[in-house]
C-alpha cells in the first residue's frame, strides 16, 4: 500500500506496506501517471506558444520578469513557469461587473505569456464573467448562483466596477437585481476578493463629485476586505502577478495600508521614472510640442502626478512592455490613487 512519507529531506518519497522500505516517488504508478499528464500539458502549452511565434526562451524571459516584479528570488522562476505550463490546480474564479467601462477586463484580455485563453482555460477555472462567457440572460444568472453555491468558501471573487448605494442601489442592476444585492450575496462567500481597477478599489470616476448615485468602492459599499489592484486600468502584469502569488504560495500578496499589493504599489511613479534626473536638474517641459518635450524632459510642470502616485508603470509598462503614458509624452494623472479624479484635476496644471 502506497502512502506519502514526509520527514524533512525525505519529503516526496513513499513507503511500501509494512516493510519500512522508503522508495522514490516516481516508483509509485499513481505518481507516474500524474507526472505524465503534467508533462503532456506542459508540452501542449509550449506547442501553443510556438504556434503564436513565441519561443520557450521568450516565455522564460517573461517568467523571469514576472518573478522579479513580484519580488521573488530567481529560484522561483521554474515554479512560475510551471504554474502556467502545467498547473496542478485550477482555482474557480467568479468575476463580477458593476459600475465600470470594462477597461480592466480589456487590459487583462491583452495579457501575454499567458495569453488570455490559456489563463482562462488552463490556469484558472473562470466560472462567471459577463464579457467572455457564452451564456447570457437567465442562463448566465443561473451559472452565477450555481458556481457560488458549488464553490462556496473556495472561489476567488474578482470585482470590476464601483457599486451605487443611493436609492437602495437602484442606479445599477443586472437581471433585476441591484449591484449592491449581488455583491452582498456573492462576495462574502469567496475565499478572497480582488477589487480590480480604480472604480472597484476606490470608487473611480463614477464616485467623482457630485456622485448622485452614491457610488462606492467594494470595501466601502459592503464592508468587506479586498486586495486592491488600483489603476485605470491596472496593468495586466500586476493582475497576473497577484493570481500567480495565490497559485504559487497559497496566499494573496502583502499589501499596503490601502490594500494594494506591495510588489506593484510599493514605490511612487516619480521614484522609478526614467525622467527623474531631469527633475533633479530642473529640466522641465512647459509646453507640449516644444524642444524640451522632444528631449524627454520632466513633465512635472505639465501636471504630472507621479510624485504622489504609487504604481510600477515605469517598470512593467503596457502592451507587452511597449510603453507607458510618460514615455509617450503624457504626464501621469495618478489613476491608482484614491479619488484621483477629484483630487488631481485639472490634470495639466502643476501641483
Amino acid at each position: 500500500m502506497w502512502r506519502q512519507f514526509d520527514a524533512g529531506d525525505l519529503s516526496g518519497f513513499f513507503m511500501v506496506g509494512d516493510t519500512g522500505h522508503i522508495l522514490p516517488a516516481d516508483t509509485n504508478p499513481h505518481y507516474r501517471c500524474i507526472k505524465e499528464v503534467l508533462m503532456e500539458k506542459e508540452k501542449l502549452f509550449y506547442e501553443r506558444l510556438a504556434e503564436r511565434g513565441v519561443t520557450r526562451r521568450d516565455f522564460m524571459k517573461y517568467c523571469t520578469f514576472l518573478t522579479a516584479t513580484m519580488g521573488l528570488s530567481s529560484s522561483f522562476i521554474p515554479k512560475v513557469a510551471e504554474v502556467f505550463a502545467a498547473p496542478k490546480e485550477r482555482p474557480p474564479v467568479i468575476w463580477l461587473h458593476f459600475g465600470e467601462c470594462t477597461g480592466c477586463s480589456e487590459s487583462l484580455l491583452r495579457s501575454q505569456y499567458p495569453y488570455i485563453d490559456d489563463l482562462v482555460l488552463e490556469t484558472l477555472s473562470l466560472e462567471y464573467h459577463e464579457t467572455v462567457m457564452a451564456a447570457a440572460g437567465q442562463q448566465a444568472e443561473d451559472q452565477l448562483k450555481a458556481s457560488a453555491k458549488k464553490y462556496s468558501g473556495k472561489f476567488i471573487c474578482v470585482v470590476e466596477g464601483s457599486i451605487p448605494t443611493k436609492f437602495n442601489g437602484g442606479y445599477g442592476k443586472i437581471g433585476g437585481r441591484t449591484f449592491l444585492d449581488i455583491a452582498k450575496e456573492i462576495c462574502p462567500q469567496a475565499a478572497a476578493v480582488i477589487a480590480i481597477g480604480a472604480c472597484a478599489t476606490f470608487g473611480g470616476i463614477p464616485a467623482a463629485a457630485p456622485n448622485p448615485g452614491g457610488y462606492k468602492s467594494v470595501t466601502e459599499a459592503i464592508g468587506i476586505k479586498t486586495v486592491n489592484l488600483a489603476g485605470c486600468p491596472p496593468n495586466p502584469v500586476n493582475t497576473v502577478g497577484t493570481i500567480l502569488n495565490y497559485l504559487l504560495l497559497g496566499k494573496l500578496p502583502a499589501v499596503d495600508e490601502l490594500g494594494r499589493p506591495m510588489f506593484a504599489y510599493g514605490k511612487t511613479i516619480h521614484d522609478q521614472c526614467p525622467r527623474r534626473s531631469h527633475f533633479e536638474n530642473a529640466e522641465f517641459v512647459e509646453e507640449f510640442g516644444s524642444e524640451e518635450a522632444a528631449l524627454g524632459y520632466c513633465l512635472y510642470k505639465m501636471g504630472c502626478r507621479g510624485p504622489e502616485t504609487y504604481n510600477n508603470c515605469p517598470i512593467v509598462k503596457f502592451n507587452d512592455g511597449t510603453s507607458w503614458p510618460v514615455q509617450a509624452g503624457h504626464p501621469c494623472i495618478g489613476c491608482s490613487e484614491p479619488a484621483f479624479w477629484d483630487k488631481f484635476t485639472p490634470f495639466y496644471e502643476e501641483m
